[in-house]
């Protein structure tokens, strides 16, 4: 018996970690990469150089070890680091992408370092589970011949639906594997954020919202009525501390046509507590007033100056980054996945911090060639027609002079 949901598509993922990833690369493996990669020569034997020979001490109070020879892995808080294990990855991916290609697996890959996501879409759970466990045993097998190894107490698995009812999903068994048996939970935290199965935010806000107020609570440590900080240093300890807290993760809530009236009614609350500290006010004022006399923009005003920050920078980026793909319509860089392959249709019922991107960011940068023949030195109109321009230069020392020299040419202009 399949497990369907109303007809509809539901979206399944599955979240693994792999285990000590950047302690267990391996240098001549990398060292290989690099020359498959076409990486200059003079890179590598850097590489080559930077890897091999290292050694290693630990301290523990006041006991220090010998030396120890380290002849894989790199440095986790090193520089390097997200670089090499970026080209360790790569390619990984490269291969997974086509076996997944060639067994027609109808399944979307993202990584974060050593944290990856498997992503499915299907109208049976029981399908999805299938792709979802064929594309586990495809990975576990290709990490082990990369010297990598899945930490399965880590793995996760979570089904977003916005069906109504009683909410069932399978197991996912992963036992064959070596892996446990995937009970999916009623919310799922993931790089921070957590999400629940109809992507309402809601215990999102509530956490970080709390989290805020407790931020609040132990800064009336540092002042009273009588002594301490003032109410101006309240003001920017709370916008530069507690703030950035609540609003952890807005991109994922707060977007056109979204509700908002739980999101708003939680941070408003949040934002009461410190009009209140700072001012020293009666719990029972109105919000807008405090908040006037605080010098505080209302969290929803606020929110939507951050918003359209946000959404221009894509545009900073490199032209490779995801977002950039994401919302490139040219046809060299097609992507299936990409804002420019939706309909209309799709995209007027579409939401999301990228669908407001790429509206309210368009045509605002107007495309031009930075290498034009006109935008060259000496093809300019002062340049070629030099002797159609005067220049008037004026001395600020000198008011007198300036103002009859500016009569002067305002006759002249008349």
């Amino acid at each position: 018996m399949k497990s369907t949901v109303n007809g509809l598509d539901t979206t399944s993922t599955l979240a693994f970690d792999i285990s000590q990833f950047f302690p267990s690369l391996n240098h001549p493996f990398l060292v290989l990469i690099l020359e498959k990669a076409g990486i200059d020569p003079k890179v590598i034997s850097f590489f080559s150089n930077y890897l091999t020979q290292r050694s290693t001490k630990y301290l523990w109070n006041n006991f220090l070890s010998p030396l120890f020879e380290v002849n894989v892995g790199v440095g986790q808080g090193s520089a390097l680091s997200p670089i090499l294990s970026s080209l360790y990855l790569s390619p990984l991916l490269y291969i997974l992408e086509k076996r997944f290609k060639i067994l027609n697996i109808p399944i979307s890959i993202l990584s974060f370092v050593d944290d990856g996501l498997f992503i499915c879409q299907n109208k049976s759970f029981h399908i999805s589970n299938s792709y979802l466990y064929c594309s586990y045993n495809i990975l576990s097998k290709l990490l082990d011949s990369f010297g990598l190894v899945i930490e399965h107490s880590k793995t996760e698995i979570f089904y977003f639906s916005r069906s109504q009812g009683v909410f069932n999903p399978p197991l996912l068994d992963l036992l064959p594997l070596e892996g446990p048996i995937l009970r999916p939970k009623d919310l799922w935290r993931y790089l921070g954020f957590i999400f629940d199965r109809k992507l309402s935010f809601h215990k999102h806000i509530d956490f970080y919202a709390n989290k805020a107020i407790s931020t609040i609570k132990c800064m009336k440590l540092l002042g009273n009525l009588s002594q301490g900080i003032n109410p101006f240093q309240k003001h920017l300890l709370y916008r530069c501390c507690a703030l950035p807290i609540a609003l952890y993760g807005f991109q994922l809530w707060f977007y056109n046509r979204a509700p908002l009236s739980y999101h708003m009614k939680a941070l408003n609350k949040m934002q009461r507590r410190a009009a209140v500290w700072i001012l020293r006010a009666f719990k029972t004022s109105p919000l807008e007033g405090i908040e006037a006399l605080a010098g505080l923009i209302p969290v929803k005003y606020h929110l939507q100056k951050i918003a359209k920050r946000s959404q221009l920078r894509p545009f900073k980026l490199q032209k490779s980054h995801i977002l950039n793909n994401l919302m490139d319509d040219s046809p060299q860089f097609h992507n299936p996945l990409n804002t420019g392959s939706l309909t209309h249709r799709q995209k007027t019922l579409a939401k999301g911090h990228l669908i407001d991107s790429e509206v309210k960011s368009h045509g605002i940068f107007p495309s031009f060639s930075p290498l034009d023949p006109e935008l060259t030195p000496g093809q300019c109109i002062i340049d070629i027609f030099s002797d159609r321009f005067s220049l008037n230069l004026v001395n600020k020392s000198k008011k007198e002079k300036n103002n009859r020299r500016a009569q002067e040419l305002d006759g002249m202009v008349l």
